[in-house]
């Protein structure tokens, strides 16, 4: 039995919550999100908020039941609150800086990199070593954050990359003579 499941998820002042059969629609000041559920859950809208429950007793449906209850409790906090995640910039002329809507990344290639964000995120480069990525989507966030750092990964010798803020680069130590 899904521990997380069983808790009904709690409804924020300020979001808008459509239910019609399996599609839920949240709607908040940081955006909309829409969720279609999986035949093996039932969702149901109560007076303590949004409750999941398995419509059967297969493994897959007591799978999904967790699952889906912890999707919408994240729609719920990304419409209310949203989500960011902080990148930083390690290395010697390193750089960001925003071009209108783009991100303009300067990191030791022969040319700049361009990042154009998908619609529903807001990149800010608050200073030329960081960038905030932020948006309603827990998933599209992560995601862009990802493909960033994708661009000059941290390597181990030096440290130099794009990296998560926190995040711990286990260094290496360099060949002897």
């Amino acid at each position: 039995m899904s521990r997380i499941g069983k808790l009904p998820v709690a409804i924020p002042s300020g979001v808008d919550v459509r239910l019609e059969g399996r599609d839920l629609t949240l709607k908040g000041p940081k955006g909309e999100l829409n969720l279609t559920a999986v035949e093996d859950v039932t969702l149901s809208k109560g007076e303590d908020g949004i409750e999941v429950k398995p419509s059967s007793e297969s493994k897959r449906a007591r799978a999904m039941w967790g699952m889906t209850r912890a999707l919408i409790a994240n729609m719920m906090t990304g419409v209310s609150e949203g989500f960011n995640k902080t990148l930083e910039l390690e290395g010697v002329g390193y750089r960001a800086q925003m071009q209108g809507s783009n991100l303009k990344l300067s990191l030791g290639f022969s040319h700049d990199v361009v990042y154009e964000p998908p619609q529903g995120i807001q990149i800010q480069a608050t200073k030329p070593t960081e960038i905030i990525v932020s948006g309603a989507d827990k998933q599209q966030v992560g995601q862009v954050a990802a493909e960033i750092r994708r661009y000059r990964p941290p390597e181990p010798y030096k440290g130099k990359g794009v990296r998560y803020q926190g995040e711990y680069i286990r260094r290496k130590e360099g060949k002897k003579k």
